[in-house]
């Protein structure tokens, strides 16, 4: 139990550590899509909810597939590449939240690409975040760890 607190509180904690990162790229949306300033939006939370999503995702899908690995473990093309996926994952969100619509809008493509992207690079900065041993909440292996090396079995 105390592990999936452990894991939970991590992918929480990323996920804050993603939307502090992607919160300017919601005014820079409103800039670029309302220069006259008529729509009513929090634009700092355009930014800061995909990118809290995204990283609970990618928290989810690193443990899903890397479940031996830890994130500082891992190459920067894997991290990478699950980062797209995550973003990819999140990016689709509105196609699933449905539209009868048959054809796909040409803004949610471009929303698509560039979450996916962004995603992916924030998940090669979280690698190298975790490389320096202060910043890996994704250690699932921390717990079996401390009980390894006070002399329990694994």
């Amino acid at each position: 139990m105390k592990m999936w607190l452990r894991r939970i509180g991590g992918a929480v904690l990323m996920g804050l550590m993603w939307a502090v990162v992607w919160a300017p790229i919601g005014p820079l949306c409103g800039f670029i899509v309302d220069r006259d300033g008529s729509m009513d939006e929090p634009w700092i939370v355009v930014g800061a909810y995909p990118g809290f999503l995204s990283a609970v995702v990618f928290s989810v899908v690193i443990w899903i597939a890397e479940r031996r690995r830890r994130l500082d473990e891992l190459s920067l093309t894997r991290v990478g590449a699950w980062g797209a996926v995550a973003g990819l994952l999140v990016g689709m969100l509105p196609l699933v939240a449905g539209s009868s619509d048959t054809q796909l809008p040409t803004w949610l493509l471009v929303v698509v690409g560039v979450i996916t992207l962004l995603s992916a690079l924030t998940a090669a900065g979280s690698l190298a975040l975790a490389r320096t041993g202060n910043f890996n909440f994704l250690d699932a292996n921390a717990a079996v760890a401390e009980v390894d090396a006070l002399g329990g079995r694994r």
